[in-house]
């Protein structure tokens, strides 16, 4: 009496299996491309399971300091003292990227922020950590919760910095939402990200970002780079009213960091698209209902279905309706089915579908016979 019923339009054809690797690809070993309007994934490759951040991890820690001066507990003029830890761990004694931070002096938390983001400088994020939660630990505990606060579940963070720690991760698309909150949620803090060069007692250092200034529009992020991680890109460019963020990692140079994000970049404008799949409250199929006074119910979605991807896979979307046991009484808004929707290069999206119409039950009588038929046609 159940039926998967396969919908095909002129934008949804069966054409490729669950999946079926996309036609558009990326040198990146993880990569991924998002909305930054509907935080939908436009492209990804193996963006979900976690990897080493390097600095791009100082996305987070500002995520906390800016927090912080939205609700006041903070201001741009608050200072913190350079701690001797922070400067033997962060500053020229490291070796690592500094803001060149003098022990024992103070720095505001603006350019502090000014020292994480475009110098990446570590001694900026251990100054900060300290001076905002007693010690760098504290804080990277910190960053942890406040990540999956915010549902980016595959974080652990085990220092403000990214220096090199097995237990600190977090994937390539955690890293694109967390950009994308970013975005949304602090403009008045997010246009550190695109200010070109910083300077810090008396020496000037250039942002890293090799977008800026490259690529029409682009406006942040961050870099990063360990030995573990290979060179990493958190990128963002808005034209008109699109903003695209990418993410890529595990790369060999930072000639090719420079090259693929470019790449990526203008790919996720040029051959990327947000399409409409579904509207919610629109049949999408009937479904046939066992002992109901109806014979079927119309089902439909009880949400909007916007999916990116490459033009070139868009013929290659499909949709297939799977049903549960639908037996009468039915109420309007039961689920009585999933919608798994199919895009090259993706994990198979299932949506909850329901039913639009009350059905009774069938009378005692008419349960019978239609029992009876039932067993008769086996």
């Amino acid at each position: 009496m159940f039926r998967s019923i396969i919908l095909i339009s002129a934008c949804l054809l069966l054409a490729a299996p669950a999946f079926a690797q996309s036609a558009f690809q990326t040198e990146a070993p993880h990569a991924v491309i998002i909305d930054a309007e509907t935080g939908e994934v436009m492209f990804e490759k193996d963006a979900r399971d976690p990897m080493a951040p390097a600095s791009m991890t100082k996305i987070m820690t500002a995520d906390l300091v800016f927090a912080a001066l939205k609700d006041g507990r903070l201001s741009p003029e608050t200072e913190f003292t350079v701690s001797e830890g922070a400067w033997r761990r962060g500053g020229v004694k490291s070796g690592s990227s500094t803001m060149f931070l003098k022990v024992g002096s103070k720095a505001s938390v603006e350019d502090l922020l000014k020292g994480v983001i475009i110098q990446s400088g570590n001694d900026a994020c251990i100054v900060l950590a300290e001076g905002m939660a007693g010690s760098e630990t504290a804080f990277a505990d910190q960053m942890t919760a406040r990540a999956h606060e915010l549902g980016l579940k595959s974080a652990t963070f085990r220092n403000a910095t990214g220096w090199p720690h097995v237990e600190h991760e977090i994937s390539a698309l955690d890293l694109a939402k967390l950009a994308q909150q970013q975005v949304m949620t602090y403009p008045e803090y997010y246009s550190l990200y695109s200010q070109r060069s910083f300077t810090w007692n008396d020496i000037k250092q250039s942002n890293r970002n090799p977008l800026l200034g490259r690529v029409t529009g682009a406006d942040g992020l961050k870099t990063g780079h360990t030995e573990a991680s290979g060179y990493g890109l958190v990128g963002s460019a808005l034209r008109g009213d699109d903003r695209r963020i990418i993410v890529v990692n595990g790369l060999t140079s930072q000639s090719e960091r420079r090259d693929v994000a470019t790449r990526l970049m203008e790919a996720s404008f040029s051959q990327f698209r947000v399409y409409d799949l579904h509207e919610k409250g629109t049949e999408i199929a009937t479904a046939d209902v066992y002992m109901g006074k109806a014979e079927t119910v119309p089902v439909a979605l009880t949400e909007n279905i916007r999916k990116g991807v490459a033009v070139v896979d868009r013929k290659k979307i499909s949709s297939e309706v799977r049903f549960t046991a639908v037996k009468a009484p039915i109420s309007k808004g039961d689920k009585v089915a999933e919608l798994y929707v199919t895009i090259p290069g993706r994990p198979v999206a299932t949506y909850d579908l329901v039913a639009m119409e009350d059905v009774e039950r069938k009378g005692l009588l008419s349960r019978a016979w239609t029992g009876l038929l039932a067993k008769i046609r086996g």
